[in-house]
């Protein structure tokens, strides 16, 4: 069966400086964090390699990784095929006028509006993931599993659960989903969070205390096709109350959303991989630490798309 592996890479990344964060090579022959997913989908059984990117990102990301990632095809196992989506920020629902709805606005509307981008491209089950995070081997495995058992259980997806205390930075703030579960481990709510840091005690935000051990989504996510349906009409509700400067259209919210009129079902897969990501320039270096740790493990070759 088709999957496709959905990689959101057209982030701005405000907050890096000093170039854009998903371009930043991290391994010993300038792989970036996003080769390393790669190779773990596809090892997985992912078989085809979705970017969504700004127009003007195109020929950086086609330069680092998509040209050499299409001339692995047919050198690699599982790899078929390698596609580019835009997300831009005039990209609105079908009668909306988009120069009065952009006229205030400098970035691109979010992650459900990513996803929204890839309809016309991905007609598959497919993961979703950011192109700045690494994830680890037992994500990628669990979903996909997951798709092949489901894959025509229209509204049934699936999360990685990152226990929270694994996936923070020393450097700053950061946003996470935090999940809540039933007793299968299937997701109640979802709780976009903002400014989480680590502390002696565990975790919080902004002075308040979180559970280190809460299960938070990293935005990778398993879908079936047909969470691409409405997704156009969530949008066009979302503009209708938003900020239109600073409001942002998200999957986690999204997702919360349908979980409450009853439109979807998510499964909660735990992994205790630990979570590593380029969110400021400080994370640099922690991530060259990462990978080489890992490769020094036996995890990863020393030169990872080469024998």
């Amino acid at each position: 069966m088709k999957t496709a592996l959905v990689i959101m890479a057209a982030g701005i990344g405000s907050r890096f400086g000093g170039g854009i964060k998903q371009l930043t090579p991290v391994g010993p022959h300038d792989e970036l964090i996003i080769d390393y997913s790669i190779f773990d989908a596809l090892e997985a059984g992912f078989n085809e390699v979705v970017f969504i990117i700004r127009p003007d990102l195109l020929d950086g990301v086609r330069e680092m990784i998509g040209d050499r990632l299409e001339a692995l095809i047919g050198k690699v196992p599982n790899l078929q095929k390698v596609s580019y989506v835009f997300q831009e920020l005039t990209a609105l629902p079908a009668g909306l006028d988009a120069e009065e709805l952009t006229k205030d606005r400098k970035k691109p509307w979010g992650t459900g509006q990513a996803i929204l981008s890839c309809r016309g491209t991905v007609d598959c089950p497919f993961i979703v993931i950011n192109a700045d995070d690494y994830y680890g081997k037992t994500a990628f495995r669990q979903i996909h599993d997951f798709l092949i058992r489901h894959y025509d259980e229209q509204g049934h997806y699936c999360l990685s659960g990152f226990v929270l205390k694994n996936t923070l930075s020393p450097y700053g703030g950061v946003t996470r989903g935090l999940c809540s579960l039933d007793e299968q481990n299937y997701l109640t709510d979802i709780a976009e969070t903002r400014n989480l840091i680590p502390t002696e005690q565990g975790a919080e935000t902004n002075g308040i205390a979180v559970d280190p051990e809460t299960m938070a989504s990293m935005n990778i996510w398993g879908f079936t096709p047909d969470f691409l349906d409405g997704l156009e009409e969530d949008f066009r509700k979302f503009l209708q109350m938003a900020d239109l400067e600073k409001g942002e259209f998200l999957l986690p919210e999204i997702v919360g959303t349908r979980l409450h009129q009853g439109l979807a079902r998510v499964l909660c897969l735990k992994t205790e991989d630990r979570w590593f990501g380029v969110t400021c320039q400080e994370d640099k270096a922690v991530v060259i630490r990462e990978i080489r740790q890992l490769i020094d493990a036996g995890v990863y070759r020393e030169n990872l798309w080469n024998e």
